[in-house]
């Protein structure tokens, strides 16, 4: 059975819609989004619980990822080797421009750093939070679930060096087999993340 037939069979059964792609022409065409998608957004992630580091000024660069993440689309995972898009609804900006965002929210929130920014913004910088988006998917399988998986550097900005790297993971069931049910999972997945990244940091500096 062909990746292509197994997507249509599980079509059938079940009431969720993925744009219906094999992998290749997903990736030469990029699935264009249409003007009558669903259009989401992330959720802030929690206020951090790490210690006060008022006399520090962080710059947070907008996330590296493979073309596959740097778009608008929601990704679904058919298999090692395919992906699929979740038909009829979209992030509402470039996913690691939206996840730079809502980090840079976070940050903001825990009210424990001197200032926080994006490049350009004019802050004399003393660390740099460098993410690579690894993975934000959905996994279509029994059960599905979210995934999500980025890697973290603490860069200080005055000598160059790295003071922390590490890698942060969430997994989080999808309650339904709506399109909304697949973006509540993934934004869930991302607030656990989200919110473990600015405790580290703080921790770290």
């Amino acid at each position: 059975m062909t990746g292509s037939e197994f997507l249509r069979r599980r079509a059938i059964r079940r009431p969720f819609l993925l744009a219906a792609l094999p992998l290749m022409a997903v990736l030469v065409t990029g699935c264009g989004s249409s003007a009558n998608n669903d259009t989401f957004d992330l959720s802030i992630t929690p206020s951090a619980q790490g210690p006060s580091a008022r006399n520090r000024q962080v710059l947070i660069p907008e996330p590296t990822a493979l073309k596959l993440l740097n778009s608008e689309q929601v990704v679904v995972r058919v298999s090692s080797s395919e992906i699929q898009y979740l038909a009829d609804s979209r992030w509402g900006d470039r996913l690691p421009a939206l996840v730079q965002s809502k980090l840079v929210e976070a940050f903001e929130n825990s009210g424990r750093l001197g200032g926080v920014g994006k490049p350009g913004q004019g802050l004399a910088i003393d660390y740099q939070v460098v993410t690579d988006i690894r993975a934000f998917e959905v996994t279509a399988g029994s059960p599905r679930v979210a995934n999500v998986e980025i890697s973290a550097k603490l860069l200080n900005d005055r000598n160059g060096t790295v003071r922390a790297q590490s890698v942060f993971r969430a997994t989080v069931p999808v309650a339904g087999s709506e399109n909304r049910n697949f973006i509540t999972a993934l934004d869930k997945a991302f607030a656990r993340v989200g919110a473990e990244i600015v405790d580290w940091a703080l921790k770290s500096m």
